[in-house]
């Protein structure tokens, strides 16, 4: 097979390199147009699956690329003037150039055809001449550009400008964060040690902070001097080095630019490398995509006797793990994007923050990497919290926590989540030993489901309420026993159904109209949920007041019944986020348009609920903090002010969720996937949240805590297949300390027995 390979960098080399292997009658000819011994970076980073992919595809280029690394174990964090450093984190570095020149002699040994300083013209020189052309032109690729109808490119600049330097000052002991504050913003540098003499600077800021420092206007020579003079005081008296001598004034200074293709190839040419897709500097993964996927495609390529078989299994085979890891950088460019919001934080929590960012690090990794370090973290986070210095460190999870005059056991959360149980809207047995059991399984608070106003606030017949005196004394035993028999506090949801009312019960088909019997719904605007709901009337101001009564009554209710809690249901599309969502509140008076007009109603209800709760017990609010429509819904900029409104009402506590207010909602799923919604409330808005979400392991629920992503976990749908689901996460972690219900003390001891046997086998192991 005739070979083109359009670009020497790394991805072409080593495509190059495979496809020798594999095949040494291949005809392999690389065309670079920059010298043999030219490179516009510094420093690269291998991790060490990355090396052992390498090792097993060519092990002489591996030994060779191993033996010039710079290895270290640390993660250093400067931030404030203090310096905090974690180990076991296993990084490996090489100069740009010398991996280059090193792949370059692999290629040759091979009978690579080499072609430096080689313009390289259109794509459609080279695809009829060769069987196949490998497009490796890099993060601005020219073949990408030129075919764009092909591969539909999605470019995505990003927010900081980031210029990529050296230095000969030493940061051989740790890879090196450093934040400084200037008269303009926050400067930030990754810095790592490549070689005995020389370590990579990259130099990032937020794009106004670039305009405020008057880099728009400095010749390079201006902008490195001024870099280094941030930075002067880590910089040990050396200065900062540009290699880009192509490049002239703030140019040097980039915005990284996501690119992910939807189609990887076309007729007998394949994007390969940063041509295809780009993941952040920030998490090192640049290179290990373009090594793994040379290695792919040239092994698919030995495979298939059909090229195109062969192209439509590598853009299927590694489509996978470039979307993972893609996503990791993408949380961690963003966290970089937004970090003024955590450089407040205290040293410990600023860097466990940083360390688990990209979410591919998480609290029992960080414990495997440091466990010295995360132990005095979670010390930390503990003692802050409140716990005793003499007491025993545990998870963040198990942390106390206090709200007002409540005070919690731990971080853990019972979600509100339907039972459509209730007869009349009155709480059954099976509401006393559901949100009983709960409460024995180690949760520090027990949400109810949404408790309604009335009956014709109800979601379904089988929801429960708070309008008549035969609820609030079944709510009131199930309180007494809560308080007897756990530590546990219990909350108590109440909300109106709006628009998504007179429904069938959730097993039944889920949002359609009764088959008789049913009510009539009133929204914010005369606007139906689905094709399959009622229209409904656009709720009066007449109305508004009385529905604002009945708020009130199911609060005095709940406090006569001994709730500990109440929260506020202005999300999911109900009555009162109705009004907060311009996808359901078309409305021309004072109570629709503006976000202030939207919210007028919502902050009137909590605060006329807020005058008669007792002023020592919390109250909190759960928003939908995305409405998954775009920029037309609540997005996540308007989500800060909402809660921000809220907590200048009395709210101690956001309970951020997300959707469910539009059935054209397209919400983006994952692990933990609405905590981002959750960590930029609580860290801009400066309001405590809640995190939900697809949480489903203490691993999740530690990391979310210990960085400051919520002050609360709350965890849903595994409680209702566990629900002690608490008491089991902590046997699996290790933790000791937790106070089981006194007859199943036997079964207490059995499950930390079978944990420990399990932990002590899988170290053996």
């Amino acid at each position: 097979m005739r070979v083109a390979c359009l670009g020497g960098g790394p991805a072409g080399l080593y495509f190059a390199i495979s496809m020798k292997l594999r095949d040494p009658a291949h005809d392999v000819v690389v065309f670079e147009r920059n010298k043999a011994d030219d490179t516009f970076g510094w420093g690269v980073v291998l991790s060490d699956d990355a090396l052992a992919n390498m090792q097993e595809n060519d092990p002489q280029s591996a030994d060779a690329i191993r033996e010039s690394f710079a290895y270290w174990d640390d993660i250093a964090v400067v931030q404030n003037g203090v310096r905090t450093v974690s180990g076991g984190h296993g990084f490996a570095g090489i100069g740009r150039k010398k991996m280059l020149l090193l792949l370059q002699e692999r290629a040759r040994e091979l009978g690579v055809d080499l072609r430096f300083e080689s313009v390289v013209g259109p794509v459609e020189d080279y695809k009829d001449d060769y069987d196949l052309v490998v497009a490796c032109d890099g993060i601005n690729s020219a073949v990408r550009t030129a075919w764009a109808e092909h591969f539909k490119p999605d470019v995505d600049v990003r927010q900081c400008k980031f210029v990529w330097l050296g230095t000969h000052q030493k940061f051989d002991d740790a890879f090196t964060f450093i934040f400084e504050k200037t008269e303009a913003g926050w400067v930030w540098v990754h810095a790592y040690q490549f070689d005995e003499d020389t370590a990579t600077v990259i130099v990032e800021c937020q794009q106004d902070t670039w305009d405020r420092l008057g880099f728009e206007g400095m010749s390079k020579e201006a902008i490195i001097g001024k870099c280094a003079e941030i930075f002067a005081d880590h910089l040990g008296g050396h200065s900062l080095i540009s290699n880009a001598d192509h490049l002239r004034g703030s140019a040097v200074f980039m915005n990284f630019p996501r690119v992910l293709c939807e189609r990887w190839h076309h007729e007998n040419v394949v994007l390969l490398g940063d041509a295809s897709a780009t993941a952040h500097f920030s998490i090192g993964s640049g290179s290990r995509l373009a090594f793994d996927s040379a290695i792919a495609l040239a092994q698919l390529l030995h495979e298939e006797p059909v090229m195109e078989r062969a192209f439509e299994r590598y853009q299927s085979e590694r489509r996978l793990e470039v979307l993972r890891l893609q996503s990791a950088a993408r949380n961690s460019l963003e966290w970089f994007e937004e970090v003024e919001r955590y450089l407040g934080m205290d040293p410990v929590q600023f860097n466990y923050s940083l360390l688990t960012r990209s979410q591919r690090i998480s609290h029992e990794n960080l414990r495997l990497r440091d466990p010295k370090w995360l132990a005095s973290a979670e010390k930390w986070f503990q003692t802050q919290a409140g716990a005793p210095e003499d007491a025993p460190a545990r998870a963040p999870m198990f942390a106390p926590y206090k709200l007002r005059d409540m005070a919690l056991a731990n971080r853990i959360v019972v979600s509100p989540m339907a039972q459509y149980k209730a007869e009349g809207g009155c709480p059954t047995d099976w509401h006393l030993i559901h949100y009983g059991e709960r409460a024995k399984g180690g949760a520090g608070l027990v949400f109810t489901e949404m408790t309604c106003v009335s009956a014709e606030g109800r979601i379904t017949p089988g929801c429960p309420g708070l309008y008549a005196p035969e609820h609030e004394a079944a709510w009131a035993r199930l309180t007494r026993f809560v308080h007897a028999e756990t530590d546990a506090k219990i909350c108590c949801q109440i909300g109106h159904s709006g628009r998504k009312g007179s429904t069938q019960v959730g097993w039944e088909e889920m949002d359609a109209p009764l088959a008789e019997g049913n009510w009539e719904t009133v929204s914010a605007s005369a606007l139906a949920w689905s094709g399959k709901t009622a229209l409904p009337r656009e709720i009066s101001h007449a109305e508004m007041a009385a529905v604002k009564a009945q708020f009130v009554n199911a609060t005095k209710m709940a406090q006569r019944a001994g709730f500990d809690m109440i929260e506020l249901h202005a999300a999911h599309g109900y009555l009162i986020s109705s009004f907060i969502s311009p996808v359901s509140n078309v409305r021309t008076d004072a109570y629709g348009g503006s976000l202030e007009n939207r919210m007028r109603y919502p902050l009137e209800v909590f605060e006329a609920m807020r005058a008669v709760w007792p002023e020592d017990k919390p109250m909190s609010v759960r928003i939908s903090a995305n409405d998954w429509v775009g920029d037309t819904g609540v997005t996540p900029d308007e989500a800060v002010q909402i809660a921000t409104m809220f907590g200048a009402a009395g709210a101690d506590l956001i309970d951020v969720s997300a959707g469910q207010t539009s059935v054209d909602a397209r919400p983006v799923y994952g692990r933990m996937f609405q905590t981002p919604f959750s960590d930029r409330i609580r860290n801009e808005a400066g309001v405590p949240t809640m995190a939900v979400g697809n949480i489903y392991e203490a691993d999740h629920a530690n990391s979310i805590l210990m960085a400051g992503r919520a002050d609360l976990v709350a965890v849903g749908r595994p409680h209702l297949a566990n629900p002690y689901w608490t008491l089991h996460e902590a046997a699996k972690i290790g933790d000791r300390e937790g106070h089981w219900p006194l007859p199943y003390d036997a079964g207490c001891e059995q499950l930390w027995r079978l944990a420990d046997r399990e932990a002590e086998m899988v170290g053996k192991i």
